[in-house]
């Protein structure tokens, strides 16, 4: 049935999906609690199953504690019934189990998982549109799973000294066998051609999404992958939460950069972002520029960018691609935070320059070369081989290549200095090798201009070698004068 169309009986709803669990999945008999308020006529001469009311009807579950015992299949209950029993099924896969103890409550936890995989091969089989109070059911039950605190990291509430987050070990979710049904129930109903967007807007809402994100936070990876697609289909499925997801993530990395420097799904959310930003229309909004300058520049800022360089270099490549005029802003903006100390954040931060300079426009770079090639020239004299070898791999690139011969007046004299001084004394081979090639290629660009560079650098040097030499002779002068003097004394 197509979203849109009038509702029809509840047999169009939710007929049973063919039994084609596969995957070497058993399908067992499901669950009902059983509490002591509602006792049916049941037993060997009830002549009814176990939670069934007058008449083989379903009962409506009522909520409480108790043991957990069989619910009929989908199969074995009129289509009819299907509706009710589907939701009870939901209300008993609510109940929550201590998986830290493994032997505790065995038999439950496979029951509960059975139903978990049950109704996923309901959902998934598309059997007809989803009833609202099954949708409604559907998302309380999903949150009371996985909507939960999470546990501190090591450095947290331990009195451990903070570590580097590089180096942490990934806390493990022991609920994830439960957990990861649930998730997968979450995803196949929002994908599903069945859910009606206007009513599931009502309860995949703003607080709903929020929560979500807050699960971003999990050290679990198979969590946040799921985590990740599911936050995705929702961003392109309801269109009227688009802003508001936006502005979140927006927070989170407002928190992530000025106070915390802590997040371990920084990565998942830039890598949804990175899709988001290819969608973006032409011409860009003033709000996804401010969200570049305030938000995915600033990123270059803490020390674990390491953890989520690649996904960041993919969002701001995104932008200079969808609109070049931004390689300026981009390109300053790296500028701004570009390490000091910290040669492996260098090497990072030359590989994302030589992927935005791909996508950068002759005016753009004219704007930025000044201060750009200064920083290259002090990255190629680097004593950390790994800095100057990745510096001199932007010769390699032949837009890059053309541009600098476009603008070789500027950009000779800016480095000439640093090749020189890398030929002469750098210690690294490799490093000296990649210098003479790049010399050699400015100098077949212009020979003019390089000899005109080079008799200025020779000019400089024999000023710098005559101040030295003023220098040393007057501490010659001061030593005499002091040595007169004692002896004088």
């Amino acid at each position: 049935m197509k979203r849109g169309h009038r509702k029809g009986s509840k047999g169009d709803e939710l007929a049973f999906p063919p039994n084609n669990l596969g995957s070497g999945v058993v399908a067992s008999s499901n669950v009902v609690v059983n509490h002591a308020s509602r006792v049916g006529p049941s037993g060997p001469g009830g002549g009814q199953p176990p939670g069934s009311g007058p008449g083989g009807v379903i009962a409506p579950l009522v909520p409480g504690s108790g043991a957990i015992e069989s619910l009929p299949l989908f199969k074995d209950v009129p289509s009819t019934e299907r509706h009710t029993l589907f939701i009870r099924k939901l209300q008993i896969c609510c109940h929550t189990f201590d998986f830290m103890d493994t032997l505790k409550s065995v038999r439950e936890k496979e029951i509960k998982r059975q139903t978990l995989m049950e109704l996923i091969e309901f959902i998934q089989s598309g059997s007809g549109k989803i009833h609202e109070s099954i949708q409604e059911e559907m998302v309380k039950m999903v949150s009371i799973n996985i909507f939960r605190s999470l546990p501190p990291s090591a450095h947290e509430n331990t009195g451990v000294e903070a570590t580097d987050p590089e180096e942490e070990e990934p806390y493990l979710e022991p609920s994830w066998p439960h957990l990861q049904l649930v998730y997968e129930l979450l995803l196949r109903y929002i994908v599903s051609q069945d859910t009606d967007t206007k009513v599931a807007k009502r309860y995949i809402d703003h607080s709903f999404v929020l929560k979500l994100l807050d699960l971003f936070d999990t050290e679990d990876p198979r969590e946040r992958e799921y985590l990740k697609t599911i936050l995705h289909r929702i961003y392109g499925k309801f269109m009227v939460h688009r802003p508001f997801i936006r502005k979140a993530i927006n927070n989170i990395f407002y928190r992530f950069i000025y106070e915390t420097e802590r997040h371990s799904g920084i990565a998942e959310l830039l890598e949804i972002l990175g899709s988001i930003i290819n969608g973006f229309a032409l011409p860009m909004k003033e709000e996804h520029k401010l969200f570049l300058v305030r938000a995915l520049i600033p990123l270059h800022k803490p020390k674990p960018v390491g953890l989520y360089h690649q996904q960041l270099s993919y969002c701001i490549t995104q932008f200079v691609e969808k609109d070049f005029k931004l390689a300026d802003t981009v390109i300053r903006g790296l500028l701004k935070y570009w390490p000091v100390t910290n040669c492996q954040k260098e090497v990072l931060f030359l590989g994302e320059l030589e992927e935005v300079l791909e996508a950068t426009q002759g005016a753009e770079f004219q704007r930025c070369m000044v201060p750009l090639f200064r920083q290259i020239a002090r990255c190629l004299n680097n004593p950390h081989f790994q800095v100057a070898e990745r510096a001199l791999f932007l010769w390699n690139n032949e837009h890059i290549v053309s541009l600098i011969a476009q603008n070789r007046n500027v950009i000779l004299p800016i480095i000439f200095e640093a090749l020189e001084k890398n030929i002469q004394s750098h210690w690294n081979q490799a490093v000296h090798g990649l210098t003479v090639n790049v010399r050699k290629m400015f100098l077949e660009m212009d020979v003019e201009l390089f000899e005109e560079c080079q008799k200025h650098y020779e000019d400089k040097q024999a000023k710098a070698n005559e101040v030295e030499e003023q220098r040393l002779l007057a501490w010659k002068k001061l030593a005499d004068m002091a040595g007169e003097d004692m002896d004088t004394n």
